[in-house]
């Protein structure tokens, strides 16, 4: 019986769960709440400009802390909702990035660390508006492209200090002496060399160069090669595959929805109706046990058919 009773219980509870993360799932899938949250970090990102006026922040100090405790209270109420979404799945709530990205920005603002520095509070409420991505498609498939083209692009940075850093050398031996301004030492033709990358300048470069020696004909138009088409037309393409990456990583799922119902073939569901029909069997089996066998009466006669026939 006690057995019986845990499990109608834990029954009870999960269906509970399931209900709330119903309800709430509803809400924060809604399109009027998409809407709302969003204002609200378009307010706190207004705010948060507003307060780099002096004169502003010394009139309006007292309305502009109660704005941002609102929107604070806001974003606390958003990320709830959105724990009670996932009431039935909890651990799915933490596979998100989204979700840990939304969690980290509001409780970090709970932290007496964090409330009682000033700068590292407007770091924070800075980092809010990028929230803006979890309510705009494209928006979020670009910060998931760059993420992705990371690794990427770490080798191409790799690549092009080396490459610098071998035209930096050579233009410090042939141009050190007649331009020290711009190749005199290392870290000076590193940055012309840096510079030039954008094109920027690179004529004056050219014909300085010519007046040292015809080499640097070559020097330039190899450098110009390698580092303004070569590397960037690389860097181009990595940031376009890590883009069709994320698309199609954003057609398969959508991030920041909470899971889907789960189906008749959902393994948890499939043991509740087990558990449920095995506590049916049960009840029946108590009741038929209760009912008395019935009584045997006189036997009857068999009523004889028409012509006598049985």
């Amino acid at each position: 019986m006690l057995e019986q009773h845990d499990q109608e219980s834990a029954g009870e509870a999960r269906s509970v769960r399931r209900e709330l993360a119903r309800r709430c799932r509803g809400v924060t899938e809604a399109r009027w709440f998409a809407l709302s949250v969003f204002a609200v970090i378009l307010l706190n990102a207004a705010l948060l400009g507003l307060e780099t006026y002096s004169g502003l922040v010394a009139e309006w100090r007292l309305w502009l802390r109660l704005a941002e405790h609102g929107c604070l209270a806001v974003f606390t109420v958003e990320i709830v909702l959105r724990l009670a979404a996932y009431a039935d799945r909890p651990g799915s709530f933490f596979k998100d990035p989204w979700n840990l990205f939304d969690l980290a920005v509001v409780l970090c603002a709970f932290l007496p660390v964090v409330r009682e520095n000033t700068t590292v509070l407007r770091l924070l409420r800075l980092a809010r508006v990028l929230r803006t991505a979890r309510f705009l498609p494209q928006l979020r498939i670009m910060l998931v492209a760059v993420a992705r083209s990371l690794p990427g692009t770490l080798s191409f940075l790799l690549v092009g200090a080396l490459l610098l850093y071998v035209y930096a050398m050579v233009g410090w031996v042939f141009f050190g002496r007649q331009n020290p301004e711009h190749y005199g030492s290392i870290g000076r033709a590193v940055l012309t060399l840096f510079l030039l990358m954008t094109l920027d300048g690179i004529g004056d470069a050219v014909h300085a160069g010519l007046e040292v020696s015809r080499w640097s004909l070559l020097y330039y138009a190899s450098y110009v090669l390698l580092a303004s088409f070569v590397l960037v037309n690389v860097l181009i393409g990595v940031v376009i595959t890590s883009l069709d990456e994320a698309r199609e990583m954003e057609r398969e799922a959508a991030p920041g929805q909470p899971p889907p119902a789960p189906g008749p073939d959902d393994p948890v569901l499939l043991h509740e109706r087990i558990t449920a029909a095995r506590q049916a069997l049960d009840a029946l089996e108590r009741d038929l046990a209760r009912i008395p066998p019935p009584q045997s009466g006189p036997a009857e006669r068999p009523v004889p058919a028409v012509g006598g026939r049985p």
